[in-house]
């Protein structure tokens, strides 16, 4: 399959990148970047080629990866739909409804499938286990907690991103969130948000299988405060997340092979760009702005 990147910021250096040239079932065709000189040098360490226009790399491909912000994200993957092109995105797939349906809408009206990059949905370990957990019954509540330290340790690679900036944490990592805790306990019926200190937000969710749990996201958090931990309890007694085994580039590699499975098979996988639209309708209802 030939696919193209667009985006040439860190997370398209630290993992989109990486796992697209090493993936050997992938051509990787190219990378256009909203900064040329950002596209030419990142095309010359991966050993592809940059594109000057973005509708060239599409016409050039059969699926693109996206590591842009949100906004920028979701109009471009529409486009890419409407041009026949599988969808492989990243989280969150756009900050409107309007956005993320339209995404959505555009991917299942071409016939393509779509791929959106929760992390720890990619990663083996981590997948494994919240698949497990889906399996059994008897959940009663859960707790998740993603405090990360992006905005306050000083050394993060995504600390200058004016998304992240402007969004905070809610938008940032509750979808890592949602996306282990949905699988797992179904999909949420009510839903309650109380803001913390800096960009903390703390979520109260009510899900159809009768179950509730709790999350709690911080980018602003100590440093000596940060962890992420999901913990489950139930009828089967405790359960949590184990560490992840894989970095970045080895879970967007399970990414591409995922979308690699629903060309083939035609077969929707459980993170498609409609499963993301409706992570970004139960950040909208969260969201105080």
């Amino acid at each position: 399959m030939r696919i193209g990147l667009l985006g040439t910021g860190p997370w398209a250096e630290i993992a989109h990148g990486p796992a697209l040239a090493a993936h050997p079932d992938v051509e990787f065709t190219g990378i256009w970047g909203r900064r040329p000189e950002a596209a030419a040098a990142l095309a010359a360490t991966l050993g592809t080629r940059a594109y000057a226009d973005v509708d060239e790399l599409i016409g050039d491909v059969d699926a693109v990866a996206i590591a842009l912000p949100p906004d920028v994200q979701a109009p471009l993957a529409a486009r890419a739909a409407a041009a026949g092109r599988h969808l492989l995105l990243d989280k969150p797939v756009a900050t409107t409804v309007t956005d993320a349906r339209l995404v959505a809408d555009a991917a299942e009206a071409a016939g393509v499938a779509s791929v959106v990059f929760f992390t720890l949905r990619f990663d083996a370990t981590s997948s494994a286990w919240i698949d497990e957990q889906a399996a059994r019954d008897g959940w009663f509540t859960a707790r998740a907690e993603w405090l990360g330290s992006v905005f306050t340790s000083g050394d993060s690679p995504f600390a200058d991103s004016p998304w992240r900036r402007e969004k905070g944490a809610l938008w940032d990592v509750g979808p890592h969130a949602l996306s282990v805790l949905l699988p797992v306990l179904g999909d949420v019926t009510a839903l309650t948000a109380v803001q913390g200190p800096g960009d903390t937000v703390h979520l109260v969710l009510r899900h159809d299988s009768g179950a509730s749990s709790t999350a709690a996201l911080s980018l602003t958090a100590p440093p000596a405060a940060a962890g992420m931990t999901v913990e489950l309890r139930g009828t089967t007694g405790v359960a949590s997340l184990p560490d992840r085994a894989d970095g970045p580039v080895p879970a967007f590699g399970n990414a591409i092979d995922a979308l690699l499975t629903a060309v083939r098979t035609g077969v929707p996988h459980p993170c498609d760009a409609r499963f993301a639209a409706r992570v970004t309708e139960l950040l909208v209802s969260a969201d105080p702005v």
